[in-house]
């Protein structure tokens, strides 16, 4: 939804466009609209946003702005992220709050996902 003066959109940058497509597609059911062979676009997601294909990638240690997914249950996200061929940065850690994790996909963008579920 278009909203004056609000976060709109996000652009990632891909060196493998296509499997970082098919990790997305896989770990959290997106669906992609390609314009060219460089870029695609992602709706529906919380933020819509794309990919464009560049050799860089969005991380944290270069200070990146990190994206944060939610989930309900952070064990079950965690394993569909592996299974779809991402790589987990940092193990699930507690914070005030919550608990959450950091993951790359196969370009090299890091992401973390966090829970208010099943805090000790």
């Amino acid at each position: 939804m278009k909203q004056h003066e609000k976060i709109n959109y996000v652009e990632f940058p891909a060196k493998d466009l296509e499997s970082t497509k098919a990790f997305f597609s896989a770990a959290f059911n997106w669906h992609f609209q390609d314009y060219g062979p460089d870029y695609s676009a992602f709706s529906n997601q919380g933020l819509d946003g794309g990919f464009f294909r560049a050799e860089l990638a969005s991380s944290c240690k270069t200070g990146a702005a990190l994206i944060v997914f939610y989930s309900e249950n952070l064990e079950a996200t965690l394993q569909k992220i592996e299974a779809a061929g991402g790589t987990i940065l940092q193990l699930i850690f507690e914070f005030p709050g919550g608990r959450r994790f950091h993951f790359s996909e196969p370009s090299g963008n890091e992401f973390a996902v966090w829970s208010d579920k099943g805090l000790s």
